[in-house]
Parts: structure tokens; sequence; C-alpha cells
């Protein structure tokens, strides 16, 4: 991909075969208002037209006071397929990431990613079939520390890497603030390049956390931060999406 391709603005209209992906955390769908509001980031993701997307940080919980159950909500409102990757289990829910597909999932598994004495974090393996074609996608949030990131990135890279699994999208907030990090290099050498757009904070992005990987690299067409008056207000994260030839 050429750096002019590594655009704000709108995504180029699909072809046959071609589909759109996405990656967005909607932050328990709390807004740079303060205020929770699940149909205002399901608007959002209608905006985002995307075929698959990979959320992060969705909050189905109940705290005894409020009721929450964000992925039903959001997948119900956007008539999208869901499949649950919880990293924090509760008796009344549960928290984390959530693949949305408009295609058929044909299997999905849970990937533990967790280190002793930070959040729960994971990742979600499925395969999806995509316009007739098994595409494996991943949907991950990596933690906060560069320690429990260098260990994450070595699990993922040791699973995709050796896995036959092309193609494969990766979608994921990978909270890596350095562009040059070692954790970054190892995914792209993995993976491919990642396109570095700055998607947060979302009123005014400088940190490029969200990320979307495409192997085969060559299938990565077009990818753009979804900057909209909405966007901006419904989560601290503005979502990234992505163009990828189905070859």
């Amino acid at each position: 991909m050429s750096e002019k391709d590594e655009t704000i603005g709108p995504v180029p209209r699909p072809s046959s075969n071609r589909f759109v992906v996405a990656t967005y955390n909607v932050h328990r769908c709390v807004g740079m208002d303060r205020r929770e509001d699940p149909k205002r980031v399901a608007k959002v993701i209608k905006e985002l037209d995307a075929d698959i997307i990979g959320l992060h940080e969705v909050d189905t919980r109940s705290d005894g006071i409020h009721e929450s159950a964000q992925m039903e909500y959001l997948a119900r409102a956007t008539d999208l397929a869901a499949v649950a990757g919880p990293t924090i289990h509760k008796e009344a829910g549960h928290y984390g990431n959530v693949l949305l597909s408009r295609w058929p999932i044909l299997e999905s598994l849970q990937v533990d990613l967790s280190v002793p004495g930070r959040e729960p974090r994971g990742a979600i393996d499925a395969l999806v079939r995509i316009k007739g074609r098994p595409v494996r996608v991943v949907v991950t949030h990596l933690g906060l520390a560069a320690a429990e990131r260098r260990y994450q990135a070595s699990v993922l890279i040791d699973r995709f890497c050796r896995m036959d699994a092309d193609p494969l999208v990766f979608l994921g907030d990978i909270n890596e603030w350095f562009p040059i990090s070692r954790r970054l290099r190892a995914l792209h050498r993995c993976l491919g390049k990642s396109p570095a757009l700055s998607s947060y904070p979302s009123l005014l992005p400088f940190l490029a956390l969200d990320r979307i990987w495409v192997r085969p690299s060559e299938a990565l067409i077009h990818v753009r931060v979804h900057r909209t008056a909405l966007s901006r207000i419904a989560s601290d994260h503005l979502p990234v999406v992505a163009v990828v030839g189905n070859q």
C-alpha cells in the first residue's frame, strides 16, 4: 500500500470481490460527553457499512442498578451476527471483545492473552465465510503495559504466523503509542505492514492505537479513519475502516 492510500476520507465502493472491515473501541458506549448511549454507537456502526467489525470494551453486565446488554443491542440494531469474546466474566454478565459480521460465522474460539496481575485480555479467532470464501478474522484488545503487550504479541504471532491461514484479517486496539516499538515491528513481520492512522482520542486524534492488518498484505486496498460529527462524540476512539480484496 502506498502512502497516498493511507487516507482519511470515503472508502471506495467495494466491487464484487471486495469487502469492508473495521475496528472500533466503543468504550462501553460511553461518549466524550460521559453519557452511555448504545444507540449512538449503533448509528456509528451503521455509518461504517462494514461487513466485519471488531468491537472492544463492549459491556454486557448488570451492576444491580443499571442493566447493560450492549452486545445484544448492537447486533440487533445493526442487523449483524455477533460473537462474544469476553475477557471479564461475572455472574451478572461479561465484558470484552465482540465480532459483528454480515456474513456467516463458521466457527470461533477464544484465545486467552491474560497476564497475572493485569486486566484479563483475549482475542476472538473466527472463521467467516465472506462471498463464498473462508476468511480468518482476529479481534483483540491488548494491554496497557509494555511487558504484557510483549507477551500478548508473542502469543498471537506464534499462533498466526505458523498457521496457514490466508486470507487473514486482524482487527485490534493494540495500545501501542510508539510506531517503532518492538511489538509493532514483530507484528509487521508476521502480518505485513499496518498503516498508522491516528484514531485516539476521538476529539483530537494523534495516536494510532487502532490497527488493521490483512494477510496477504496486497489485499489491503484502502484504509481510513471514520471521522464524523457522531463518531467524534460516541466513544473516545474513532473507528478505523479498510477495504479488503477477496483474492
